[in-house]
């Protein structure tokens, strides 16, 4: 006479199957509350900031951080014409549009400036406006603090730097890592 039931090997495939299953979803819910597109800019500021600090050191040339409401964009001195220029506009230092929904504030000497969002395209020969944020040759910049922040969950990450260069990320779930 078979009893009825499942074997021991049934139950561990279908305990298997569940678990990945579990897996699967927990990692698209997100379920620690981490807003990925606000980390994910916020390490690329952190990272191309230091490497535009880099360069103005090797280079011995002025760079600058123009900073709308929702873009903001790296940009050279040119000393030949004493005005900002754009700066690789096709590389890494390109300008970027942030996501829908997510938007930046940015204090100076613990003063909030008024950032405006990016208004039509201006003429192709304009020069741009002088930047925020200025990284001299020297080494030496601008004292800051950047914040990315999505308004409708109030998720947010905040970029500092110091008046010698150095560069931090804080946010929910990186509480000052120093770069």
């Amino acid at each position: 006479m078979r009893h009825k039931g499942f074997t021991l090997i049934e139950i561990l495939v279908v305990v298997v199957i569940m678990a990945i299953m579990v897996s699967i979803a927990v990692l698209s819910i997100d379920v620690g509350g981490r807003d990925r597109q606000i980390d994910q800019e916020g390490r690329r500021l952190v990272g191309l900031l230091g490497q535009l600090h880099d360069r103005a050191l090797l280079e011995g040339r002025d760079f600058g951080l123009l900073i709308e409401a929702d873009a903001y964009e790296f940009l050279v001195y040119d000393d030949i014409r004493g005005q900002w220029r754009p700066f690789d506009a096709d590389g890494e230092f390109r300008r970027r549009t942030l996501p829908k929904g997510v938007s930046l504030q940015l204090a100076l000497d613990s003063q909030q400036v008024v950032l405006t969002p990016a208004g039509p395209n201006p003429a192709a020969d304009a020069p741009p406006p002088a930047p925020q944020l200025v990284i001299a040759a020297s080494g030496d910049g601008t004292p800051f603090r950047l914040t990315v922040l999505r308004a409708a969950t109030g998720a947010k990450a905040v970029v500092s730097g110091d008046a010698l260069g150095k560069i931090s990320l804080a946010g929910a779930d990186h509480p000052a890592s120093a770069s």
